[in-house]
């Protein structure tokens, strides 16, 4: 895919749709609820202290992390600069950048955590951004990469939700992964997968990694 037809996509989302759309839609501030509940329990035994939230848009899981880690140095990238830059203005503590996933700036063995969420089926390369979250860990660091199962119960709800309320994501789904695509695609890359956590009724799929370097 052309970087004009990415952008295209990147472009049909506003800067703000995750704190606008979680204010006035109940059932997608009961899934971001649960995203963060998720989040919290595979995390509790953790005390990192440079986290990366990899595709972050506009920061908002970020800046729920920071609540959950205090004391962590939290940096947030993503190549949509409009959602950066709002980021920047709603979550100043928190290190913004421009950046393509697929080759991150940041020196190898960096962070003590990374997050992916619902991001790696909109990445062109999904096994370079997974192969590029590892490099930036530090050895027996952690990852969360989280995205959809893509079992029938979300099938039916994103095509509903895409012909509907949610038409700014229409194509923006690169790599439709089922669980299992992803969990192969995850081991090939070198993760030890520690937990496969399912939420959301089935819907969602969590992969807690360790970077056995």
């Amino acid at each position: 895919m052309k970087n004009k037809d990415l952008i295209k996509i990147w472009n049909q989302v506003p800067p703000n749709y995750y704190e606008k759309e979680i204010a006035r839609n109940l059932l997608k501030r009961y899934w971001h609820t649960l995203k963060v509940s998720t989040f919290r329990k595979l995390t509790k035994n953790l005390r990192p202290k440079k986290i990366l939230d990899v595709g972050c848009a506009s920061g908002r899981m970020a800046n729920e992390v920071s609540k959950i880690f205090p004391e962590a140095k939290i940096s947030a990238i993503d190549a949509y600069s409009k959602t950066i830059n709002y980021g920047k203005k709603k979550y100043p503590h928190i290190n913004f950048s421009v950046e393509d996933a697929h080759k991150l700036s940041f020196k190898s063995s960096t962070f003590d955590l990374v997050i992916c969420y619902e991001v790696i089926e909109h990445v062109v390369d999904p096994k370079r951004v997974l192969a590029e979250i590892r490099r930036v860990m530090k050895k027996n660091g952690r990852a969360l990469v989280v995205m959809d199962s893509g079992n029938w119960l979300f099938r039916i709800v994103w095509f509903i939700s895409e012909n509907t309320i949610s038409r700014v994501w229409q194509g923006a789904h690169l790599h439709p992964f089922k669980h299992r695509e992803l969990e192969n695609a995850i081991k090939k890359v070198g993760f030890k997968i520690v937990n496969k956590h399912f939420s959301h009724f089935g819907m969602e799929v969590s992969f807690y990694l360790k970077n056995i370097k």
